[in-house]
């Protein structure tokens, strides 16, 4: 066999060798082909995360998302990451499904595989302060915590914790056989530094001070297919929102919160969202569209779905207050 026909099966080995490998790399990353030759994808793009087919509706009503005409999306892990613009600001979003481990999981794979600036939620949660926050209002916390994370005590032990069942016995308070439970603080990891043990997740500062001075005079939206709140609602700044796996309709133990905690909503996300970000030491803010009041009457659908797009308008109007994203690949 002459040299020219060995060169020209050793190029040929060698470009069949780098497909393999290149088909590879796709299966391993869906992202990676797109990440690499595709600039609008690589935008340096805002995360914007939502929990429920309420949240999405919301957003798509508007009529504000234009999604990408060559990549609207990439299929990751059974979620679907839509890629566009935002009344023209770059964005990403995702629908993450509730509670708070694929609240988390959604946030933490749009961090790794794409390059966003920083994350913004907007979902519902329930007031547990009627003077402050009614249905269709906006919350706005500067901190949010995990209050579902509980050590409970023996009964009768002599260290107790802070919920203490026997002081909600019904008709008076006395001895209760479930004892008493103590909060748990959780493991705040970071890139840059131990470990630590923290209860209050603070909301990104800057992020904070920008929604408050943007979003004061923001109009509300207050009817929806006949239905119409009593009141017209408002967007509320400085509160502290209670994270758990668990939805919370019981007055007694959502006035817990508020006292102990100084708590004035209570959701299944929000803390899972700050949890992630931080431990990525990126920046988010939270915003929550206040659907029902802990306690009280089940909202219908309309006001539901008014407490969604309030929060919705609450997001899109801070979003366009912010310095648009470059791209990651100029």
């Amino acid at each position: 066999m002459s040299r020219i026909n060995m060169a020209v099966l050793l190029v040929l080995g060698l470009l069949l060798v780098t497909a393999k490998q290149s088909t590879q790399t796709s299966l391993r990353n869906p992202t990676s082909e797109i990440e690499t030759s595709n600039c609008k994808v690589a935008f340096l793009r805002l995360g914007l995360v939502l929990t429920s087919d309420n949240n999405e509706k919301a957003l798509m009503d508007s009529g504000l998302f234009e999604p990408d005409s060559e990549n609207p999306h990439v299929d990751i892990a059974g979620r679907r990451f839509h890629v566009g613009t935002l009344n023209k600001t770059p964005i990403m979003y995702v629908k993450s499904g509730t509670h708070s481990v694929n609240v988390a999981t959604a946030v933490q794979t749009l961090l790794l595989k794409f390059p966003i600036s920083g994350i913004i939620f907007f979902g519902s949660s329930g007031s547990l302060d009627k003077d402050m926050l009614m249905p269709g209002d906006v919350a706005v916390p500067k901190a949010v915590a995990f209050t579902g994370v509980w050590e409970w005590k023996k009964f009768r032990s002599e260290n107790k914790g802070k919920l203490v069942f026997g002081d909600f016995n019904y008709p008076e308070n006395g001895e209760n056989l479930l004892g008493t439970a103590e909060h748990q603080k959780i493991d705040l990891f970071s890139t840059s530094e131990e470990s630590k043990e923290v209860f209050w997740l603070p909301i990104s500062s800057s992020w904070y001070e920008a929604a408050t001075e943007e979003l004061k005079d923001l109009k509300l939206k207050k009817c929806h297919s006949g239905t119409c709140l009593p009141g017209t609602p408002k967007v509320v700044f400085g509160s502290k929102a209670s994270t758990s796996d668990f939805y919370v309709k019981n007055k007694a133990y959502g006035d817990f919160l508020l006292e102990k905690f100084n708590a004035s909503t209570a959701d299944s996300a929000s803390a899972s969202v700050a949890l992630t970000t931080l431990s990525n030491e990126k920046i988010f803010v939270v915003f929550q569209g206040v659907s029902n009041v802990a306690g009280g009457k089940s909202s219908n659908s309309g006001t539901k779905y008014i407490a969604s797009y309030n929060a919705f308008l609450a997001a899109t109007k801070f979003i366009n207050s912010i310095p648009t994203p470059r791209l990651a690949c100029e």
